[in-house]
C-alpha cells in the first residue's frame, strides 16, 4: 500500500513539474521582444520626378521613408515598404536592414530617387501605407506599422507649364508636437547631461531662433562673464520635410517643414562629475531645481512658440508618453504652443486624427 502511495505522489509531483514548465515556457514564449516601429521617427515624403511614363511634359511622385525600429530585427530580416496609390498597383521597396539586437535600434531610409522612375504617380490625396518585415529563413511576414499621408500638389517655381507640379507630403499635425531631452556630453557623458528642445516650424530655416528657459518665472539659462553673456544656447535644423524641387513663391511657406533644435549649454541634467566650480559658475543643474518650467522661443525677434515641461521630484524628466507609446527613446514628448504667424496658415486640428501619420500618440493633448 505504501509503495502504491508513493507512486501516485511521485506521480502527482511529475505531473505539477510538467505543467508548471509548460506554463512557464508559454510565458516565456509570450514575453519575447517583438520588433516595433518607433512611431515618431517615421517621415513620409514625396519625391518629385520631372518626368512621368517616359514623358517630360509631366512631373510625378513616388515615396520616400526614414524611420527607426526598435529591436530585436532577426537573423535573415528584411524591412520593407508598401504603399498603396489608388489608381496603380501596390508599390513595394526594401529597406536596408541590419540583424538588431533587443535594446538597441535601427534606423533606414529607402524609397525617393531609388524607385524606378515608371512606378511614379500623379495621384494626390490620402495614400495608405505600411512598414513590414519578412524573414525568407523563418517563412515569415509581419506588419510593423501601418498609415496614411496625404500628397499635395503645387507649382513649381519659374514659367507655368501645364503638367508640371511638385508633390509633397502635409505635415500641419507636427507642429503642436514637440521634445525636451537629454544627451551625453562630449566631455563628461552622462556625469553632466546636455539639455536640448525640438519643435517643428512651417517654413524654410532662417537660423533666427532664440530659446529662454523660465524656472518659476525667472529666467535660468543665462551666465555673464565680464560683462558679457556667455554659453548662450544655439538652434540648428535637425530635420527637414518638404519639396524635392522649388515651389513657386505663391504657396504658403515653400511647402516646408523643419524640425529645430535648441541646445541649452548654461543647462544640464544633472552634475554628478564632482567637479570645483569653473570660470563662470556651476551649471544649472534640472534634478536640483524640480517643477514646471517654461521655453519661450523668439523668432525673427518676435515671440513664436511656449514650451513647458515639468521636473519631477525624482529630478527626472515625464517619460510617459514615450513608454506607452513605445518610442524606444529617453525623450519627454510636449506640447507646443504656436504663437503669432509666422508660420502661415495651417491646420491647428491635425494633429487629433493625422498625427504620425493616423496614429497619435496615446496620452497627449496639444495646447489650445
Amino acid at each position: 500500500m505504501r509503495n502504491k502511495i508513493e507512486s501516485a505522489s511521485a506521480f502527482t509531483l511529475l505531473s505539477l513539474a510538467i505543467v508548471i514548465f509548460l506554463l512557464s515556457t508559454g510565458s516565456s514564449a509570450a514575453s519575447q521582444e517583438q520588433p516595433t516601429v518607433a512611431k515618431d521617427s517615421v517621415q513620409a515624403t514625396a519625391f518629385t520626378f520631372n518626368v512621368y511614363r517616359g514623358s517630360y511634359d509631366t512631373w510625378s511622385w513616388v515615396p520616400k521613408l526614414e524611420y527607426r525600429v526598435n529591436g530585436p530585427i532577426p537573423s535573415g530580416g528584411q524591412l520593407y515598404a508598401e504603399f498603396t496609390i489608388p489608381g496603380g498597383a501596390a508599390l513595394k521597396f526594401d529597406c536596408p536592414t541590419e540583424e538588431t539586437q533587443a535594446g538597441r535600434w535601427w534606423k533606414t531610409e529607402c524609397g525617393g530617387r531609388k524607385v524606378p522612375e515608371d512606378k511614379g504617380s500623379t495621384y494626390t490625396g490620402g495614400v495608405q501605407f505600411a512598414i513590414k518585415l519578412r524573414n525568407e529563413l523563418a517563412g515569415t511576414d509581419a506588419t510593423l506599422f501601418t498609415g496614411r499621408m496625404k500628397v499635395v500638389k503645387a507649382r513649381p517655381g519659374g514659367p507655368v507649364v501645364p503638367n508640371h507640379f511638385v508633390y509633397y507630403v502635409d505635415q500641419d499635425w507636427k507642429l503642436p508636437i514637440g521634445y525636451v531631452y537629454l544627451t551625453p556630453n562630449d566631455l563628461k557623458g552622462w556625469e553632466r547631461p546636455n539639455f536640448h528642445v525640438a519643435f517643428w516650424t512651417r517654413g524654410a530655416y532662417n537660423g533666427s531662433f532664440q530659446p529662454h528657459l523660465f524656472y518659476q518665472g525667472k529666467e535660468v539659462s543665462k551666465k555673464f562673464f565680464e560683462g558679457r553673456e556667455v554659453g548662450k544656447p544655439v538652434c540648428d535644423p535637425e530635420a527637414e520635410n518638404g519639396t524635392t524641387l522649388t515651389v513657386a513663391d505663391t504657396v504658403p511657406q515653400k511647402a516646408t517643414w523643419v524640425r529645430v533644435r535648441c541646445t541649452f549649454f548654461n543647462v544640464q541634467g544633472w552634475d554628478k562629475t564632482g567637479e570645483a566650480p569653473g570660470l563662470f559658475g556651476p551649471p544649472y543643474t534640472l534634478n536640483d531645481n524640480p517643477g514646471e518650467y517654461e521655453i519661450k522661443v523668439l523668432w525673427n525677434n518676435r515671440l513664436a512658440r511656449s514650451i513647458k515641461f515639468t521636473i519631477g521630484a525624482d529630478g527626472k524628466l515625464d517619460e510617459r508618453t514615450a513608454l506607452a507609446n513605445k518610442l524606444g527613446s529617453n525623450r519627454s514628448v510636449v506640447p507646443i504652443q504656436i504663437i503669432g504667424e509666422q508660420d502661415g496658415p495651417w491646420d491647428r486640428a491635425a494633429w487629433k486624427t493625422e498625427a504620425f501619420y493616423g496614429n497619435p500618440l496615446t496620452g497627449f493633448t496639444a495646447s489650445p
